[in-house]
This record gives structure tokens, C-alpha cells and sequence, in this order.
């Protein structure tokens, strides 16, 4: 292969969306259904207006009503049936901006019921319910995506399903039916999805385990850090971008009274938006990055909920470490400057983004009252050439070049280069040059097996909010 030739990037990662963002999966909607202990606690009520402003890129397959440890003897269908009736209102004025969203109706039928009381008790024969039906009638609906559950209170009804599964099929056929699922559960909020994991080995399960919810990834979405900037998930911002002015949905939007959207990581890795890949967790994206381990029961705490803490008998999807340097405004020459800090830990995996996707929440939002032409929208991403597929030597110079990249409403863009270290194999420094230009050029590092380094290009408008979308080129290295 001759060098200082240009390279293209692996995966030809587009989309046919009309905001233009670049999609790291094939060209077809991720199909959810969602399990919410909804009234628990608000924050369930938040995460669903915020899924709602998604429908278009979300295939929803099903929301169904679930117990909890919080809420262990009642389910409310009826409040995510008010919030449906609340997004049809803004649902005329959404299209204006974006096509795809599903009518109210639609939305409607697939809210279900699961079973009305607590965990395991609730799993064996004769325990089905409508919600545990409706996941078989969809896993074995004749579609080849598939299917994510995203757990935002318990999960006695997927249990159900599973259980039930297991004892009407051959084992070829159950087989095929559970590597279909793809799950996400908010840490564990009953004592089912331990007998899940550890029932069902080959069953895909994303999760910080046990209940200390503040060292899990997820809580890093309302998690204050001295050394980043936490005023989007501030009161005040949540009262200016989302309450207030907003439409039918901003106003049911409720305080906080815990911790603010804290189910919301369960589905932000199924947006696309050039970062996300989904079905590579280690890879990272706006639900945080995860690994494929066996952790140790020491670093799992049980805290007050009283869901057993048990071992896990095998490898799941769950925390991993991030080392990230936060970029810092600059007033005079290059924009961004890095900050002094360095910052090591699994929730940075999350909170890297997190001004970028509550950005993106804003604008949405803004979508539900907003003429096109008054609100903003996300930035194209491209880099040239179109093949994107590619491969180089050790030693060879790489050139990218970001100059095709546009912003639909016309604003200013700045791009930004990184790498991600821990998302590919090879984890030694690997330096671009200035990394706020169009074009960038580096020097493949010396392997002596095939390496990955997976490369990220931030496209930022100067819209307000300011709107971003990303390109991940993954480069291969060989010897």
C-alpha cells in the first residue's frame, strides 16, 4: 500500500435521516420496548419525554408499565398514556422538522401492563402477563434487528417472558429467540435480573450491578463534577430549555426529586448520530462504555432497596474506565485549550457527552413549538473520500480531511479530532495534528499485530443550542 496516500475510514457509517447525523449501524431504526416503573420516582416521566422527541430514530416497539423495589404493588400504564396524548399535540409541529414520527394511536397500543407485583415472585407458571406476552409477540415477530429492552425499574416481566420461552420451545428455537435480545437495565431494581444473567448465559446484558447507584455508569448523567461544566443539568437550564415555553410535553415535564433522568442512559446509545454504535457497548457512546467481564462481587454494594447482591456466574456487559482531559474554553487563538486535569474513572465514559446529547435534547424540544426556520438543527459530518473502509502500515502518514462537512440551517461549524484509546486495541499515544482543523494528518504507529485505533470527528454548529454530530473512523494497523 503506497503512503501519504489518503485514507479512507472503516465502516461507511451514514444515514438516511433528514438532520443529517451519521448513523455507526446498518441503515435501519434500533426496535426498543421499554419497562418503566413509571410514578416511582419523576425521572421516568422525564426519560420518556425525552424518548418521545426521538420516535422518529427509535423504532418503539412496546412500553410497558412495571413493579420496582421503589414501587413494589402497583404499575401506572395511564401516566405514560398521559404523556403520549401529550407528545400528539406537538407531533404536527415535530414533522415540520423531521419525518418518521409515529402517530399518538400508534403509540397508544403499545403500552401494556406487566405483572402488578414485586420480582421473582412474580416469575413461574401462570404468571404472565399482557407486558410479558407482548416481548414474545415481538421477539418472534419476523424481524431480523434486534430487539433492546430498556429496563428503567424492574424486570420480573422480561423474566416472565424468558421463563415462559424456555418452557414452550425446543432449545434450537430458544436459542435463536434470546440471541435476539439486546438488554439495558438501570442497575438491578428486583431480584430478577440476577436469575436472568446467571440463568441465561448467552443472554446480551448491559448493567451496573447491584443498587449503589452512585459509582454506576449511568448516574453519571446527573452527576456534578468539579472539573466539567454542570450547568446543563442545572435547575435553571431544565427550567429554560425544557419546562418552560415548550409545548404539552415541556410542561409535564416534573422536577427533580432524586437524581434527573437517571433511566435516560438506557436508550441514548440507540441514537444515531455518527458516535453510537450499539451493539459494540466497549466501543462507547452517549449510554457510556461498558466491557465484556466477570466483575467481582467486592466492587458491587448493595445499598438500601434490598434486591440481593449475588454473584455473577459469568461475563456481562458492565463498568468501564475512561481517562479523559476535559477541553476548556480559550478566548484568544484556538477555541478549546485541554484542561490541567486528567480524570480516570467509569462514569467519564458518559459524561464526556453529556452537553452534547442535553444540547441535542434542547433543540429538540425547541422543535415542538419552533418554526424550521427559527430553530436548530445538527450538523452534517463527512469526510472524503465517501470509502470509508480502510486499512494501513505501521509507519504510514494518514490524511483526513473534514472540509465537505456542513451545517443545514447555514450556521458556523468547528470540527474537533480525537482519539478514543480505549475503544480500539492499540492503547499507545497516537498524535494528530492541529485537531481543530478540516484536515489532519498522522503517522500510523509501529504494531507488531494488527491493531485498532478508532478515531472521533466532532462536528459543532454555533446554532443555539449549539448542535453536534460525530464521524467514528475506525483504522485498522497491520504489521
Amino acid at each position: 500500500m503506497k503512503s501519504n496516500i489518503f485514507i479512507g475510514l472503516v465502516f461507511c457509517f451514514c444515514s438516511l435521516f433528514t438532520s443529517g447525523a451519521l448513523l455507526a449501524q446498518p441503515l435501519s431504526k434500533h426496535r426498543v420496548i421499554i419497562l418503566s416503573d413509571i410514578e416511582a420516582d419523576p425521572d421516568d416521566t422525564q426519560s420518556f419525554i425525552r424518548l418521545f422527541l426521538y420516535a422518529n430514530v427509535i423504532d418503539i416497539k412496546g412500553m410497558i408499565a412495571t413493579t420496582s423495589c421503589w414501587q413494589k404493588s402497583r404499575i401506572a400504564p395511564e401516566s405514560i398514556s398521559k404523556l403520549v396524548s401529550a407528545y400528539g399535540k406537538v407531533r404536527p409541529n415535530l414533522l415540520l422538522h423531521e419525518g418518521g414520527y409515529p402517530s399518538e394511536l400508534y403509540l397508544k397500543s403499545t403500552i401494556k401492563k406487566g405483572q402488578p407485583k414485586y420480582g421473582m415472585s412474580q416469575v413461574g407458571s401462570g404468571k404472565d402477563s399482557e407486558g410479558s406476552n407482548w416481548i414474545i409477540k415481538e421477539l418472534e415477530n419476523n424481524d431480523p434487528r434486534p430487539l433492546w429492552i430498556s429496563v428503567w425499574g424492574g424486570s420480573n416481566t422480561l423474566a416472565q417472558a424468558l421463563f415462559k420461552l424456555q418452557a414452550t420451545k425446543n432449545q434450537e428455537q430458544f436459542r435463536a429467540l434470546v440471541s435476539k435480545l439486546r438488554v439495558y437495565t438501570i442497575s438491578d431494581q428486583d431480584d430478577s435480573g440476577i436469575w436472568m444473567r446467571n440463568t441465561f448465559p448467552d443472554l446480551f446484558y448491559i448493567v451496573s450491578p447491584g443498587d449503589f447507584y452512585s459509582s454506576a455508569t449511568w448516574s453519571s448523567i446527573n452527576g456534578v463534577h468539579a472539573h466539567i461544566n454542570n450547568e446543563s443539568i442545572s435547575n435553571t437550564w431544565f427550567a429554560k430549555n425544557i419546562q418552560q415555553g415548550h409545548g404539552s410535553l415541556g410542561s409535564l415535564y416534573p422536577d427533580v426529586s432524586w437524581g434527573v433522568e437517571g433511566d435516560t442512559p438506557a436508550f441514548l446509545s440507540l441514537i444515531p448520530n455518527g458516535l453510537n454504535v450499539a451493539e459494540r457497548p466497549d466501543w462507547g457512546g452517549w449510554g457510556g462504555r461498558y466491557e465484556f467481564y466477570k466483575p467481582e462481587l467486592s466492587k458491587s454494594t448493595s445499598a438500601n432497596s434490598g434486591v440481593p447482591l449475588d454473584p455473577e456466574t459469568r461475563a456481562i456487559w458492565t463498568d468501564a474506565v475512561d481517562e479523559f482531559t476535559p477541553l476548556k474554553p480559550n478566548e484568544y487563538g484556538r477555541p478549546y485549550k485541554p484542561d490541567t486535569v486528567k480524570i480516570k474513572d467509569n462514569k467519564v465514559t458518559l459524561w464526556r457527552w453529556r452537553d452534547d446529547f442535553q444540547n441535542d435534547f434542547a433543540a429538540r424540544m425547541d422543535w415542538c413549538t419552533q418554526s424550521y426556520k427559527s430553530a436548530n438543527h445538527a450538523p452534517v459530518a463527512k469526510i472524503k473520500p465517501t470509502k470509508q473502509n480502510f486499512s494501513v502500515r505501521s509507519g504510514e502518514t494518514v490524511f483526513m480531511d473534514s472540509a465537505d462537512c456542513f451545517d443545514p440551517d447555514g450556521d458556523n461549524i468547528s470540527v474537533h479530532w480525537s482519539t478514543y484509546p480505549e475503544a480500539g486495541t492499540y492503547k499507545g499515544n497516537v498524535i494528530l495534528s492541529t485537531e481543530n482543523y478540516p484536515s489532519i494528518t498522522w503517522t500510523a504507529p509501529k504494531v507488531d499485530k494488527e491493531e485498532t485505533i478508532h478515531i472521533i470527528l466532532k462536528v459543532t454548529d454555533k446554532g443555539s443550542p449549539s448542535l453536534t454530530s460525530y464521524l467514528r473512523s475506525i483504522v485498522t494497523i497491520m504489521p
